[in-house]
């Protein structure tokens, strides 16, 4: 896949999940403004939990996708090598994440989420890979770009004829 296209999936993913998110968070909202008993009350409190952690992990999430959008288009270099497990493992981590949590907060026993909060830990495991990946090669990247030499040569300052380091 090319740069061009990994960078308009990535866009394209991160503003339509943050339009959902926040969505999701005028729903919450108004759940509250309401005062609905299915998410206000005390026997309610880990789905209040759960679903504003969906919220909140999937609004990041989101805004992660389009930075990562974004360093494809400036520094297509920097993740070149890695991109399609980056992509692979952002897309995954986004759906994961807050999935779990969302789907933890509609059935739970006691004060325990349900048992689809077991994908969080997958999508928390999904998002470090991505992360570290990213990080290393941002890391790599400026190294590669600098030459040995580039720090030894003095430069000339045009407006006093100097030269400094």
């Amino acid at each position: 896949m090319a740069d061009r296209d990994y960078a308009r999936r990535h866009l394209r993913f991160g503003w339509w999940s943050l339009l959902f998110f926040t969505m999701l968070g005028l729903v919450l909202e108004s759940l509250h403004g309401f005062k609905v008993p299915a998410y206000l009350d005390a026997s309610n409190e880990t789905r209040r939990l759960m679903w504003t952690l969906a919220h909140a992990h999937g609004t990041l999430l989101s805004l992660v996708h389009v930075i990562f959008g974004l360093c494809v288009r400036v520094a297509p270099e920097m993740n070149a090598r890695n991109r399609p497990l980056i992509s692979w493992s952002l897309i995954g981590a986004s759906l994961l994440l807050p999935g779990g949590f969302f789907l933890g907060g509609v059935v739970f026993y006691g004060g325990d989420p349900g048992v689809a909060v077991l994908l969080v830990p997958v999508g928390a495991v999904s998002m470090m890979i991505a992360v570290f990946l990213l990080a290393r090669m941002a890391a790599s990247a400026g190294q590669e770009r600098a030459s040995p030499s580039e720090g030894t040569r003095p430069r000339q300052d045009r407006s006093r004829g100097t030269s400094r380091r």
